[in-house]
């Protein structure tokens, strides 16, 4: 079989550019050995998001809804159906893919591929046979899979991951969770609000360690107020397996040492790139596919994106990258970006979200700033919404008054963050957002009220 492009990988990489090439007229062949989707839409974003919606209906509906002025009986978690749900939305979303290839015209081929030289791509099928396919230009979006960690290899059973803590046989009554960073923390909420003991240790001294210092703290206090178990600075020793789960050594620096016991550990200390065999390919020290500007590996017509070759690894940012590589491979002048302006989103609750530089990021670089910071407890949106905790905080140039970060903590931070991503990468500076008229009443008036209160003229605090 012969093609413009084959790529090799059907997650967010791999099939947008599967139909950003199509679009570009180009006859396409994507391999992909699992369901199109990735990590992401199989066992990554979404269905942790399905999870994240039933645990926090859970929680609200259990502790919050007589705040509302609603009285429940006999709430209960059922988890067999709450597992069902979320592999149900994979599913739906998964059957969309089958009509948009199809709609592109975008041939299929299930297997895992090599490439043997510069042009072909062989797949192996389930039964060993093997497909050859022949393409001038090759994409290889083969994203990353879950850091294993030698001391405490993952037995899928008390040590687990990620995938398998999407569907556990039932709620653990205990957890340890090992990296605080958006999987860690996310699964750490999901299990605590269905009643899971879960304690949560982070080597570095704040859990979600790549935030702003405040957000950080301000999450840490909401971990813990919900009684979850923050360790920080801590590193674990050891995790041994007994009959009745898992028994962790754990050290932090001036404190004793400390041993937690619990029914399951997850490890959720980042992720390691996959890539397929490829002949001569070079890799960077860490392992990902080494690439230059234009998204091109060193063997000619072979290019590479998304979480494989390292850099901002997430769905949306690998999505830009396919999309770039390919419009580099067939639009003539044109030149791939990389990017750059990325925003982070973590779904526990509060949310957390962010975009552009950190406080301590223009400390270091010594560049001036002020910070307009406002919380959501004096907008009337979020207190109607009975949604009061965190705050949105905006770092703006000295000088020229440029938007250069934003922080927010609270109720659909994660909705919140485009609209300062969209300032800043539009150049607008604080004058721009004061002019602005934000919808009343919204949550998006917070971003208003930071704004107006890097200047100290806020109007409702």
């Amino acid at each position: 079989m012969t093609a413009d492009l084959i790529i090799i990988g059907g997650g967010p990489a791999g099939y947008v550019g599967a139909i950003r090439a199509a679009q570009l007229g180009k006859k396409v062949v994507c391999v992909e050995k699992e369901r199109v989707g990735g990590t992401c839409l199989n066992w990554g974003c979404i269905p942790t998001k399905a999870l994240l919606e039933s645990a926090e209906m859970y929680r609200k509906m259990s502790q919050k809804a007589e705040s509302y002025g609603l009285k429940t009986q006999g709430v209960q978690a059922d988890w067999d159906a709450v597992v069902a749900r979320s592999r149900s939305v994979s599913d739906r979303l998964c059957s969309g893919f089958d009509f948009l290839f199809k709609k592109h015209g975008i041939e299929r081929v299930e297997g895992t591929a090599s490439i043997p030289s510069p042009g072909v791509v062989e797949v192996t099928a389930a039964d060993g046979s093997i497909n050859r396919l022949e393409a001038p230009k090759i994409l290889v979006a083969t994203g990353a899979r879950t850091r294993e960690i030698p001391t405490f290899p993952m037995d899928g059973n008390r040590i687990v991951g990620s995938k398998e803590a999407l569907t556990l046989p039932r709620i653990p009554e205990s957890m340890l969770v090992i990296g605080s960073g958006a999987i860690g923390s996310e699964f750490s909420y999901i299990y605590n609000c269905l009643g899971t003991k879960v304690t949560l240790v982070e080597a570095l001294p704040n859990i979600l360690p790549n935030e702003d210092d405040e957000v950080c703290k301000l999450m840490e206090r909401a971990f813990k107020k919900r009684g979850i178990t923050c360790l920080t600075g801590a590193k674990v020793e050891s995790v041994n397996t007994t009959d009745a789960g898992v028994e962790a050594h754990i050290t932090r620096p001036g404190k004793p040492d400390t041993t937690v016991n619990a029914e399951i550990c997850l490890v959720a200390v980042g992720v390691v790139p996959v890539v397929p065999e490829i002949q001569g390919l070079q890799l960077t020290e860490r392992g990902f596919v080494q690439v230059n500007e234009r998204y091109e590996t060193n063997l000619p017509g072979v290019y590479a994106a998304g979480d494989c070759i390292g850099g901002v690894m997430l769905a949306h940012a690998a999505s830009f990258e396919a999309t770039q590589a390919v419009e580099g491979m067939f639009l003539p002048n044109f030149t791939p970006k990389k990017p750059t302006l990325v925003p982070g989103c973590t779904y526990c609750h509060p949310q957390v979200a962010s975009v552009g530089k950190r406080e301590r990021e223009l400390k270091q670089a010594g560049i001036a700033y002020k910070v307009g910071k406002f919380p959501f407890q004096a907008i009337g949106r979020a207190v109607a919404a009975g949604e009061t905790e965190g705050f949105i905080k905006l770092l703006f140039g000295a000088e020229h008054g440029e938007l250069l970060g934003a922080h927010i903590v609270g109720e659909d931070a994660t909705e919140l963050i485009a609209t300062p991503q969209l300032a800043i990468s539009s150049e607008l500076t604080d004058e721009d957002l004061h002019a602005m008229i934000f919808a009343h009443p919204t949550l998006s008036e917070a971003i208003h009220e930071a704004t107006l209160a890097a200047d100290g003229v806020q109007i409702h605090a």
